[in-house]
């Protein structure tokens, strides 16, 4: 009878391990669903099996130190100290290259989950959101050290480019279907239209309203980038959208009170906000080859919810 109910608690907790695995996956685009999750580990497998290796492998590791470190429950549960270190794996796993690639991404991943739990001891007190703030902040830092450490190698991808001979060229042709589905595949480094398809039915799986706000911040996206004459190339690969949807997400489903009727808006602005934001941040990093991430969608979002703190009705 022991041995039995020995085994009922290991695959109890097996299970919830993998629960919060996928919702830290989910968590990446502020949900909270395993189903989303999964969904989303299928996405990024399809378009590339490595991808997907990192992906598990990296969540596995964030969760496994918010649960040896002593975190509350209900915080691993949710997923919390997954999804920095998914998008840290990730990020180093596309951005560098040679032999220790994935070795430097999965412990980068896990440093991502330290810096989790540092900020949110820190943004406790303001009562903010921490985003993917640690993410960005660990990727950057280990793409910088390849300048001084050989073993930190670089991808072809990421080469500094002076500003004096910077040119912009907003010629071509494109896609906007295409347009519309990239953007939600870049939050995962996904140029893949299928991959783009199931993103956006994982979001559409939590509910119809993050499903339809995701869809409008796309839109706006879009429009607004197009319409301030952005490069035609970066639009309809996408890279102006994700950190859209991201941001209209926040602002208007995740950290939104229902009481408040001038959401949908405030979201809509945190969307289009991202793209100058967006653009501003590219050039300021192009001399230092680095990629703006999830940058636009953070600085977006906090300049929205720390004004709602002064202006509640917003």
């Amino acid at each position: 009878m022991k041995k039995k109910k020995s085994i009922s608690s290991i695959e109890g907790s097996l299970f919830s391990f993998t629960m919060a695995c996928l919702k830290g996956i989910s968590q990446v685009i502020l949900i909270e669903n395993a189903g989303t999750g999964a969904l989303i580990l299928l996405a990024i497998t399809i378009s590339d099996y490595f991808l997907g290796i990192m992906t598990i492998f990296s969540v596995i590791i964030g969760t496994l130190i918010g649960i040896i470190g002593g975190a509350d429950s209900k915080s691993v549960n949710q997923g919390l100290f997954g999804y920095n270190s998914v998008l840290t794996g990730i990020a180093l796993t596309e951005y560098l290259d040679g032999p220790h690639q994935w070795i430097i991404a999965l412990v980068a991943s896990a440093i991502a989950a330290l810096f989790t739990a540092a900020l949110m001891h820190i943004m406790r007190k303001v009562a903010i959101p921490i985003l993917t703030f640690p993410y960005f902040i660990a990727t950057w830092f280990t793409l910088l050290a390849s300048y001084r450490l050989k073993t930190f190698r670089l991808s072809a991808d990421l080469e500094p480019q002076s500003l004096a001979n910077w040119t912009l060229n907003i010629a071509g042709k494109g896609n906007w279907l295409e347009g519309s589905f990239k953007g939600i595949g870049q939050i995962f480094f996904l140029d893949h239209t299928l991959a783009g398809v199931l993103l956006f039915i994982a979001i559409f799986l939590a509910g119809w309203k993050f499903g339809l706000y995701a869809i409008i911040g796309n839109v706006a996206a879009l429009f607004v980038s197009y319409g301030l004459e952005g490069e035609h190339a970066l639009i309809f690969m996408g890279l102006y959208g994700y950190n859209a949807i991201l941001a209209i997400l926040a602002v208007s489903v995740v950290f939104n009170s229902e009481s408040i009727k001038f959401s949908p808006i405030t979201g809509i602005l945190a969307a289009c906000l991202t793209v100058p934001i967006m653009a501003g941040l590219s050039t300021l990093l192009l001399p230092y080859g680095l990629p703006s991430l999830t940058m636009p969608f953070v600085l977006s979002t906090w300049l929205i919810l720390g004004a709602k703190k002064v202006l509640p009705k917003i």
